[in-house]
């Protein structure tokens, strides 16, 4: 009865935005996001190709699952091709999205100021903020064909949700339930609760970023991220970890917070000068004024917060605000920043974006420091084909490894990580949970936000603890 239509991330995991056709004159995206690196949609658009490729003429409303650019970077665009409904999100997702959307377009559109506000001024606009659970009736419902979307969180990043549409058609007799599912979170994540599954589907549109493996629980992976601050301090190095601006920075933020205060009374000795350093004696650095913006709106918005990290702030603790941690907001400060941890064997953390190295200030770090055994480069999140970070995961331990940055070559002798537990991202177990969990599981799921290798295995999980639902097309 309803047709879904992909427009990105079908068959990858970047680009997102599909589209619910509920009848001949009406439709609803779900999400509209940038494709990154050598992924690309079925009609063209690409990381080059940012323009609507598709005809938008029965689009009524968007729906924003969360604010990551890879789901919501082309709104602009849609904006520009004439879109003039309502985009729905949370009320968390209705304050961020904005920060978001400019910065967007001063990196790949203009840093024109009267267009960026005039942008900006449409989505202020056009937003429609909802509170979680809550139905919203879409523009378009008529007393015979009505329509009704609710954001449930999902567990990814503030703000993030998953969007059930429930239709009611007079004749069916009967309302369909169609979910999607955005991007769901790990359990046992910092700062935001796992997600729960919907009463029933019957429809899932579900993503598959890791549906052929599972994360590290929590223990192994801040034990992994304790290691590398260690090695830190003892040879003077630098971790740096590409991430991206929300959701992956204030996570590690809370997690190294938590780290450097457990071993408050504890010393390392540094290798070459034999000297005790304190943890308090290691640099954090945020150097990326969007994730610094973020983290203020991320303190901002404690009510959205798990009880863990409330119960943390009660104390006096300060997990997105504490004392050794400096932000880097002026490009100048930057450069000198890069310069001084090239010079110097001054043990710190740098998070800076872009989160797959495809540009950004992360950038400027690996050209200063990968060529050093004592730097370490931890990757905390997917990387998608076609970009720097997934060629740094994939040729760092050849012979004589190396890596294009800006056109030139630049020797990996820096140690490479990947935690994998620090992905926003639900592994495979967590998203057979999300469907076996529902009291109704859907009849048909649609895997998206995947490369096929993931999809293929998540496919197979599902048919094997899952009996009951039905097709499964991806």
């Amino acid at each position: 009865m309803y047709e879904i239509k992909h427009h990105g991330a079908k068959d990858g995991v970047t680009g997102s935005c599909h589209e619910l056709i509920i009848n001949d004159d009406n439709s609803v995206l779900v999400d509209c996001g940038l494709f990154q690196g050598a992924e690309a949609s079925d009609r063209g658009a690409s990381s080059a190709q940012l323009e609507i490729e598709f005809d938008i003429r029965n689009v009524r409303a968007l729906i924003v699952t969360h604010v990551h650019i890879d789901h919501v970077g082309r709104i602009p665009y849609l904006l520009a091709a004439g879109f003039n409904g309502p985009i729905v999100c949370s009320r968390p997702s209705a304050k961020l999205l904005p920060l978001v959307i400019e910065d967007a377009l001063k990196v790949g559109v203009t840093r024109n100021r009267q267009i960026i506000d005039a942008c900006l001024d449409r989505l202020a606009a056009q937003i429609v903020p909802l509170d979680y659970k809550a139905w919203f009736e879409l523009p378009f419902s008529t007393p015979s064909h009505r329509c009704h979307v609710k954001l449930s969180p999902a567990g990814h990043i503030l703000g993030s949700a998953y969007a059930t549409f429930r239709l009611e058609p007079e004749q069916a007799g009967k309302s369909w339930d169609v979910v999607f599912s955005g991007d769901l979170g790990a359990p046992y994540a910092p700062l935001l609760a796992a997600p729960k599954s919907p009463y029933k589907a019957d429809q899932l549109v579900l993503e598959s970023t890791y549906g052929d493996k599972d994360h590290e629980d929590r223990h192994h992976r801040r034990q992994r991220l304790q290691d590398s601050m260690e090695k830190a301090l003892a040879d003077g190095g630098v971790v740096l970890i590409p991430a991206f601006s929300i959701g992956r920075t204030q996570e590690l933020l809370y997690e190294i917070e938590s780290i450097i205060h457990d071993h408050a009374e504890q010393t390392v000795s540094h290798t070459a000068t034999k000297q005790a350093l304190s943890w308090q004696d290691i640099d954090i650095i945020i150097d990326s004024p969007l994730a610094s913006q973020f983290t203020e709106v991320y303190r901002d918005l404690k009510p959205y917060w798990d009880k863990e990290a409330i119960e943390r702030v009660k104390s006096g603790r300060h997990p997105l605000s504490f004392e050794q941690l400096t932000t880097i907001d002026s490009h100048d400060l930057h450069e000198q920043t890069v310069a001084y941890l090239a010079k110097q064997k001054r043990p710190a953390v740098v998070i800076a974006a872009s989160g797959m190295c495809a540009g950004g200030r992360i950038v400027n770090y690996l050209k200063a420091l990968l060529g050093y055994q004592r730097n370490d480069v931890i990757f905390v999140g997917y990387q998608a084909q076609g970009t720097p970070g997934r060629e740094i995961l994939t040729y760092h331990d050849k012979d004589n490894g190396y890596v294009i940055l800006d056109g030139e070559r630049y020797p990996m002798r820096a140690q490479i990580w990947q935690i994998g537990g620090y992905s926003a991202h639900a592994g495979q177990t967590d998203l057979v949970h999300f469907v076996s969990r529902m009291r109704y599981p859907p009849s048909k799921i649609h895997l998206v936000h995947g490369e096929h290798e993931a999809k293929q295995a998540l496919a197979q999980a599902l048919q094997t603890q899952c009996p009951e639902v039905g097709e499964i097309v991806r």
